[in-house]
């Protein structure tokens, strides 16, 4: 056997009784060895030499026993066979999962190395969880333990459902689950049932719609100890680039007819689009683009150490948020971000309703509007964007939850993966809700940002400008633009998320 291979070897693990017969070296039997060792001189040493080589033989004989072709790796259908003769059922996708999550060098398979490598890896991660789920702290998780865990993140199930889930990993009919039954059950088992929920439907705000008002994301002390978080948040300022790149010419339309659209001058989207392009040419669809982009990262990075420092202010003990925690604190989050980068906003809006030649660029924006309106003209439409934030991360987020909940409820019947389509169809319904409740105070915001570009426009303020349109147009024209805001929410939803994907796999992250 490889010396590095020997090297890998520390802690023992379990599958499902097939190892149990090996003892298993925990960390408190690792320190009893060291103590027998340094107080009776070499033979504790020798006994533990034994020991741990015997530990060996019997990971090496499971190696062997899942290396069904006898070429020394383990590759997706030697895990099948093999866990199949072992009375372990996986499906391939499940298995596709345990050799990515172990494959070091990419050559699709596992050698004896990286196969003990995950096995210790893995041992790890089942350990966070299990203490996560451990809410007494008494070694053991019942079906209420299990209620409250899902309950802190949203995700609501009935008794029948937790008690089904503890049968599955319950061997000795207890009604609760050890540490050996949980990491037996799940050890070559790539995580389903509690932490695959949270995993599976943690991550909604991928979704990237070109708003910014959304709840942060959660992240597990695990996702932060591997430095996983930051890769989760670059790959969705990059897919969130991608996105809005792809519907900036819906967006410039929005933005226009927010400004432009009355009785008087009633704008449709084909109108709209050919006026663009006789004015500007192709080109002029993705004015504003540039910035919208540009502000990705700064806001993202902002809104994650704001969220960071308030739940600590919050002072809660646990490692996810609850819902209600959850609202607050993105909230405070968001305004903070908001805050910080609303100039750039502003900026955005000057960009896109520009005509051609009227600037050379985003600086040169930037230095007209500060020599002709001051300071303060960074600011303008800053209280409706901000009262904007509470209806829009509310409502998104209260029907992300209820969508999910219900899904669970009704269909997740073996396994907590709701798909590609169910989530991208619950990113679309919500998105699509909180931007419907919003969007009164989004283009009154609009307006009130794009007020110096209109020549001759009087300063309004936001209660004047809300009594104007209503009095001129009536509840309608409090939704212009509404329509190419919404076609764009499908196309950006699933643009984000495949893009969303494919950097997490460029970036080392593993799949749900």
């Amino acid at each position: 056997m490889p010396a590095a291979a020997r090297r890998s070897l520390a802690s023992p693990t379990v599958v499902n009784g097939v190892l149990c017969q090996c003892g298993g070296v925990s960390s408190s039997a690792s320190s009893s060895f060291s103590s027998s060792s340094s107080s009776s001189g070499g033979g504790g040493g020798e006994a533990a030499s034994r020991f741990l080589a015997e530990h060996e033989r019997r990971l090496y004989s499971l190696f062997v026993q899942l290396d069904i072709n006898r070429d020394g790796a383990l590759c997706v259908h030697d895990l099948a066979v093999g866990l199949e003769r072992l009375g372990l059922h996986r499906s391939e996708r499940d298995l596709w999962k345990i050799v990515k999550a172990g494959d070091k060098d990419l050559d699709g398979q596992l050698d004896f190395e990286e196969f003990v490598h995950y096995l210790q890896d893995h041992e790890k991660k089942l350990r966070l969880v299990f203490k996560s789920l451990d809410k007494k702290n008494d070694g053991r998780i019942d079906a209420q333990e299990i209620m409250q865990s899902l309950r802190d993140l949203g995700v609501k199930i009935s008794e029948q459902q937790a008690e089904k889930i503890l049968k599955s990993m319950d061997k000795n009919g207890t009604m609760t689950i050890d540490w050996n039954e949980w990491r037996d059950y799940h050890l070559l088992h790539p995580v389903e049932n509690i932490p695959e929920i949270i995993l599976y439907w943690k991550h909604s705000t991928i979704f990237d719609v070109g708003e910014n008002l959304t709840v942060p994301d959660e992240f597990t002390i695990e996702e932060r100890q591997t430095g996983m978080w930051w890769r989760h948040l670059v790959a969705g300022g990059g897919a969130g680039a991608v996105s809005r790149t792809c519907t900036a010419p819906l967006d410039r339309l929005k933005v226009l007819m927010q400004v432009h659209a009355s009785r008087s001058n009633n704008m449709c989207i084909v109108g709209g689009f050919s006026q663009m392009i006789r004015e500007g040419g192709t080109r002029s669809l993705w004015r504003g683009n540039g910035i919208n982009v540009l502000k990705i990262a700064p806001e993202s990075a902002i809104k994650f150490m704001a969220y960071e420092q308030i739940k600590r202010f919050i002072g809660t003990d646990q490692e996810v948020l609850r819902i209600h925690e959850r609202l607050v604190a993105g909230s405070l989050a968001g305004a903070i971000a908001q805050s910080s980068i609303y100039p750039m906003e502003v900026l955005k809006t000057r960009m896109a309703l520009r005509k051609t030649g009227q600037y050379t660029g985003m600086l040169d924006c930037a230095k007209n509007i500060l020599a002709k309106e001051g300071l303060g003209a960074f600011y303008k439409g800053y209280i409706p964007n901000m009262l904007g934030i509470i209806p829009y991360a509310g409502i998104d987020l209260a029907v992300y939850e209820t969508l999910k909940n219900s899904w669970l409820q009704h269909y997740a019947v073996n396994s907590a993966d709701p798909g590609v389509f169910v989530l991208l169809a619950c990113g679309t319904m919500s998105s699509t809700c909180g931007q419907l409740a919003s969007y009164p105070l989004a283009l009154v915001r609009t307006r009130m940002q794009a007020q110096a570009s209109i020549e001759g426009a009087p300063e309004v303020t936001m209660r004047g400008l809300f009594t104007h349109i209503l009095k001129t147009e009536g509840a309608f024209g409090l939704y212009r633009g509404l329509a190419p805001n919404f076609m764009k929410v499908i196309p950006a939803v699933s643009i984000s998320y495949v893009v969303y994907e494919n950097l997490k796999m460029t970036l080392g992250v593993q799949s749900r």
